[in-house]
């Protein structure tokens, strides 16, 4: 008397497989546009903004040092001088931001 079958608690959705992933989908697309894509913007400004550097660029490195380049070197290193006869070596991706661009001689 009591029981009878449910019959329409086994009709299921037809979307079964895909529906539980579209989710997951929406959820990486918002991650790559409001994260992923926006870093690599920042990565390929700051990979063009080093290999613009020239001598007598004002730079900040990523320690904090303010400084004046004085030679671009081949691999990846810069000659920058802190105060009038300190020059130190520093890997050019350390640079945080050029202060003051030196205009091309031409």
């Amino acid at each position: 008397m009591f029981a009878s079958p449910a019959y329409a608690q086994a009709a299921g959705g037809g979307l079964g497989g895909i529906g539980g992933f579209v989710p997951l989908i929406l959820i990486f697309a918002i991650m790559y546009f409001l994260m992923i894509r926006p870093q690599q913007k920042k990565m390929k400004e700051h990979r063009a903004m080093v290999d613009a550097l020239r001598k007598g660029d004002q730079v900040v490195t990523a320690g904090g040092l303010i400084g004046k380049v004085t030679k671009v070197k081949e691999d990846n290193e810069v000659e920058v001088e802190l105060a009038t006869g300190v020059k130190v070596r520093v890997v050019q991706s350390t640079i945080q931001t050029v202060l003051n661009k030196t205009e091309p001689t031409t």
